[in-house]
């Protein structure tokens, strides 16, 4: 097993998330990756800073609030452990943005996760089934309850990634029981919208398909992956831990009023 990831690795993973979560809408503003997406995913219709600012925080955050109000948005800063400056955080919790969300980054050492050789099958009388992005987006969409306007959202990110992704459902007798899909650059892999239908839990499918999926992704070259989970989920983070995940980093958002995001 490989030894633990230091910053500079995680930076690269950090790295790999942004551009697998790029949707078409997103500017750079003077160090800020902007993020328009009118989607549900948070991390495609938030502010990033990536880099240190010419302007002062106040005049910045002034800036991108016209450009998330232009795109009918309320505004989101992610705050991450690699954000520009070290002291971004502070600076937004003094201009009155709320803390909101915390989020668990999740790595695993794909050479020592159980299963990624694909000696993990799946259960008995289930079938894997890959999925084009435009009808993964209308099934994971349709179990979450999410409007007709954020699943198109997520169909034309999807579409337009960079990263390419690969989205899979598990059936039952023709039935979706649970979908997930991943996407891969290089050596990393990110795991995105896992998810299982209600009737459908405590069978073990989160797991079983993850997996599959994570098998696919060492076959074809990938050797850490990563996931992003709420850090209150404590039962998604149990099921990630017993596949081999481990903690990476975390990041949460804020928000003049998280309630309206």
């Amino acid at each position: 097993m490989r030894e633990p990831l230091d910053r500079d690795e995680l930076a690269r993973i950090e790295d790999a998330s942004l551009n697998a979560s790029a949707p078409p809408q997103q500017f750079w503003m003077d160090g800020w990756l902007l993020r328009l997406s009118p989607g549900k995913a948070k991390r495609a219709r938030c502010a990033n800073a990536l880099a240190p600012s010419r302007a002062p925080l106040t005049q910045q955050l002034a800036r991108a609030q016209q450009r998330f109000d232009d795109a009918g948005l309320p505004l989101i800063v992610r705050v991450t452990p690699f954000a520009q400056p070290a002291d971004l955080d502070e600076g937004l919790a003094a201009a009155g943005l709320q803390r909101f969300d915390p989020t668990q980054v999740l790595v695993a050492d794909l050479d020592a996760l159980d299963g990624r050789d694909g000696s993990a099958s799946l259960p008995k009388g289930l079938a894997l089934s890959p999925l084009s992005p435009s009808v993964f987006a209308g099934i994971v969409g349709g179990l979450r309850g999410s409007s007709a306007t954020r699943q198109s959202a997520h169909a034309q990110r999807l579409a337009a990634s960079p990263v390419p992704y690969r989205a899979f459902a598990l059936l039952e007798d023709g039935e979706v029981l649970a979908c997930a899909q991943y996407a891969r650059e290089a050596e990393f892999v990110g795991l995105y919208d896992v998810f299982t239908a209600p009737k459908a839990r405590n069978r073990g499918l989160a797991r079983a398909l993850c997996s599959a999926l994570l098998a696919r992704a060492a076959a074809e070259g990938a050797r850490t992956a990563y996931l992003q989970v709420d850090a209150g989920n404590a039962a998604a983070i149990a099921v990630y831990r017993r596949l081999g995940f481990v903690d990476g980093y975390a990041y949460h958002y804020r928000a003049a009023d998280p309630g309206l995001c």
